[in-house]
C-alpha cells in the first residue's frame, strides 16, 4: 500500500516488476541527464510506463519529469543542512520518512534496476534497493562525486562517470548525458548555426552567450552588465544574457542610449530571466560565459562552443574547477575565478579572443573534440546490460 506520505504524478503507477528506477535530483542538471537516459532506454525497446522516477517533492524532478511523460514518485524531505539546527532535526526526520516511503515503492515495483542520478532522493532509493537486492547503477555528471553517490556508489553494481578520473568505484567513462535538442546540434553543426543565428536575427556579428543555472549567478551578471556598459559602442557584438530566476529579483539591466542614426553602431544586448531554448542559444553563439556544472560543460563540448569558465566557489569538492580543467586543458575554455569575475577580467579575455580572427574557430574544434553526444545511449546500455 502507498505511504500517505509519496506523492504520484503521471498516469497511476501498476506494479511493472522488471521496469528501471531513476532516483534522484533536486537540481536540473542531475534531472536532465535521467531525462536523457530515459528517452534512449524507450528508444532501445522499453515502454515508457516501465522507467519510474523517484525524486524530491522540493527538486526540478517534480514538474520536468510529469513533462516529459513519465511517472515519477516524490519522497518528503531534502538534504541536511550542514549545521546543526531546527531545519537540520527537520531534514532527519523527513529522511527517515522518505527511506520508508521508498523502501515500500522498491517492494512494490521490484525493478530490475536502480540508477541513481545524485541529489538527496537518491540515497533512499539506493537504500531500498540494497533492502531488496536489487542491482544498482551510479551516475555522476561531475569530475568529483558528491556525497550522495560517493555512499552510494559502495552498493552499485557499476558506476557510469562522465570524466576519467571521477572518485566512484567500478567506473565505466560514459560521458556526460545532454538533451536531444543538444544533440542535435552535433549532426550538422554549421546547419544549425545559420538557423539559429537568423533565428535570433545576429547577422555577421560575434554573439556572446551568458548563463549561470535556473538561479543565476550575481558575480557574473555584475560583471557582464558592467562590461556591456563599457562596450556600448561596440557594434560588432551581441550579448545574449540569461540572468536566473532568482538574480532577476534584484537585477538591473544596462542603461544604454537609444542609438543615433545607424543602430548597428551599439552593441545589441538581450536579456531574459531564464530561456527553454538553450540549444539555439548555444547553436549561435560564438562564445559563452557561464558557470562549469557538469551538464553545462558537456553541453558546451557537444554544441562546440568555447567558453570563459567561472567555476562556483562553493560548489562540493570544488568539482567545478575539476568538470572545467578538462576543457581548459584542450584549449577550449579559460578559466577565471569568481574573485577575479569583473569587467575588466572578461574584457581583456574576451579582447584578446578576439584579436586573432581563428582563435574561437580552434577553440571550437577543440572542444567539440571532447564532446560525447552518444553519452545517454552508452549508459542506458550499461543500464540494460546491469539489469540482464
Amino acid at each position: 500500500m502507498t505511504d500517505k506520505s509519496e506523492r504520484v504524478t503521471g498516469p497511476r503507477m501498476k506494479r511493472a516488476r522488471g521496469c528501471v528506477v531513476i532516483a534522484g535530483g533536486g537540481t536540473a542538471g542531475h534531472v536532465l541527464p535521467g531525462l536523457a537516459v530515459a528517452a534512449e532506454l524507450v528508444a532501445g525497446g522499453r515502454a515508457a510506463s516501465e522507467i519510474i522516477f523517484v525524486g524530491s517533492r522540493r527538486g526540478h524532478e517534480a514538474t520536468l519529469v510529469p513533462e516529459a511523460g513519465y511517472d515519477v514518485v516524490l519522497l518528503p524531505g531534502r538534504g541536511v543542512p550542514r549545521s546543526i539546527s531546527l531545519a537540520a532535526l527537520r531534514s532527519i526526520v523527513e529522511i527517515v520518512r522518505g527511506v520508508f516511503v521508498a523502501v515500500g515503492t522498491i517492494r512494490r515495483l521490484r525493478p530490475s534496476v536502480v540508477m541513481t542520478l545524485g541529489g538527496y532522493a537518491s540515497v533512499p532509493a539506493a537504500v531500498a534497493a540494497v533492502i531488496w537486492r536489487v542491482p544498482i547503477v551510479v551516475t555522476d555528471q561531475n569530475a568529483r562525486a558528491g556525497a550522495a553517490n560517493r555512499f552510494v556508489g559502495r552498493f552499485a553494481r557499476a558506476s557510469a562517470v562522465a570524466f576519467e578520473d571521477t572518485d566512484l568505484p567500478r567506473a565505466t567513462v560514459c560521458g556526460n548525458p545532454v538533451r536531444q535538442e543538444i544533440r542535435r546540434l552535433a549532426v550538422d553543426p554549421a546547419a544549425s548555426r545559420s538557423v539559429a543565428r537568423s533565428e535570433l536575427e545576429v547577422g555577421d556579428r560575434i554573439m556572446i552567450a551568458v548563463f549561470s543555472g535556473s538561479l543565476g549567478s550575481r558575480r557574473i551578471n555584475t560583471a557582464v552588465r558592467d562590461l556591456v556598459i563599457d562596450w556600448q559602442h561596440r557594434g560588432d557584438l551581441v550579448v545574449h544574457h540569461v540572468i536566473g530566476r532568482r538574480e532577476a529579483e534584484t537585477f538591473v539591466p544596462p542603461a544604454l542610449p537609444e542609438p543615433v542614426g545607424d543602430p548597428t553602431g551599439r552593441i545589441a544586448y538581450h536579456c531574459a530571466d531564464y530561456t527553454d531554448r538553450m540549444d539555439v542559444i548555444l547553436a549561435a553563439a560564438d562564445l559563452a560565459v557561464c558557470r562549469a556544472g557538469g551538464s553545462t560543460v558537456a553541453e558546451l563540448a557537444v554544441a562546440g562552443v568555447p567558453s570563459i569558465l567561472v567555476p562556483l566557489p562553493i560548489a562540493p569538492r570544488d568539482h567545478q574547477r575539476y568538470n572545467a580543467a578538462e576543457l581548459v586543458g584542450a584549449g577550449a575554455a579559460v578559466l577565471v575565478d569568481d574573485d577575479d569575475c569583473d569587467a575588466v577580467r572578461l574584457a581583456a579575455e574576451i579582447s584578446s579572443m578576439l584579436a586573432d580572427p581563428s582563435t574561437l574557430p580552434t577553440m571550437s574544434d577543440a572542444a567539440r573534440r571532447l564532446g560525447r553526444p552518444d553519452a545517454a545511449r552508452a549508459v542506458a546500455q550499461l543500464v540494460e546490460a546491469t539489469a540482464r
